[in-house]
């Protein structure tokens, strides 16, 4: 299995850099769309991720902007991958507007950190464990839960892939308890997180409930880093989600995932505190 892609994450990811190199330069749509001789829409549509950049844009985009050249390198790396398919298109008719920027990015993402205080992260997730969860969730449309399964399971996939996604994920220790399906369901997961564990590309690190007060009481967060971007921000709210792109906002939520990790139980006494739960 090769890294996933996804052309409209691509196209994505390289307007939201060109848009915050435009706006650190004090240059308007305007300026920038007479420098490389093209319409302020089209610089609109560039930053939105619709169009996707020639190389030549991006140089002389960048290059306007005072960019470094390592950057327009980096950029234009992206750029010679857009002719790759999207890898979730047999899931479009279940996954909602919002999710598909989100899958296509963790599709290119060389790491992810992940924390969800209520649930174990999808990425984490056994077959009949998800199943439980989406039964009762009120996004999933009851004929749509077998495929909405099915795609976690495909997104999981990338957990083994070439290279393999590299994940952190903060587990709050109610998460463990909190009973998804029967007996058996739970008793199952336990033993997938701690076989997961096992992989070299993935740490699983459990935060006790006896920790109080932490960085990360708000909410759940999700923070993707790429080898050939700047990292993303990402936060599901009820009806939708929140896509972080200003990087000072990004490295707040890289900041909460060090502290995190720094008041979790290390990876060892994590995979003891797992199998604490297996034992009947």
């Amino acid at each position: 299995m090769v890294q996933r892609s996804d052309p409209s994450a691509l196209r994505w990811l390289v307007g939201v850099e060109l848009r915050n190199y435009r706006l650190r330069a004090g240059r308007t749509s305007a300026a920038a769309a007479k420098e490389i001789g093209c319409s302020p829409g089209k610089i609109t549509h560039l930053e939105n991720g619709r169009y996707f950049p020639q190389p030549q844009e991006i140089a002389g985009l960048l290059e306007f902007y005072g960019a470094p050249h390592w950057d327009v390198e980096r950029l234009s790396s992206l750029a010679a991958r857009a002719d790759h398919k999207t890898w979730w298109a047999s899931w479009v008719d279940v996954l909602p507007d919002w999710l598909r920027t989100f899958v296509g990015l963790e599709g290119i993402a060389e790491s992810e950190f992940i924390y969800i205080p209520l649930v174990l992260p999808g990425l984490l997730q056994t077959e009949d464990y998800a199943a439980a969860l989406t039964a009762t969730s009120e996004r999933v449309r009851p004929d749509h839960n077998e495929r909405v399964v099915s795609f976690r399971m495909a997104r999981q996939r990338r957990l083994a892939g070439d290279p393999p996604l590299k994940l952190t994920a903060v587990i709050e220790e109610s998460a463990l308890d909190r009973p998804i399906g029967s007996p058996h369901v739970m008793r199952r997961q336990m033993e997938h997180l701690i076989e997961l564990s096992s992989l070299d590309n993935v740490d699983i690190r459990v935060l006790p409930t006896s920790v109080g007060p932490h960085t990360a009481l708000i909410g759940g967060f999700t923070v993707l880093h790429f080898a050939d971007a700047q990292s993303i921000g990402y936060v599901e709210i009820q009806d939708g989600a929140v896509y972080v792109q200003d990087q000072d906002q990004v490295a707040g939520y890289i900041r909460s995932s060090e502290r995190l990790l720094s008041v979790a139980l290390s990876s060892e006494d994590s995979v003891a505190a797992i199998k604490a739960r297996t034992v009947t």
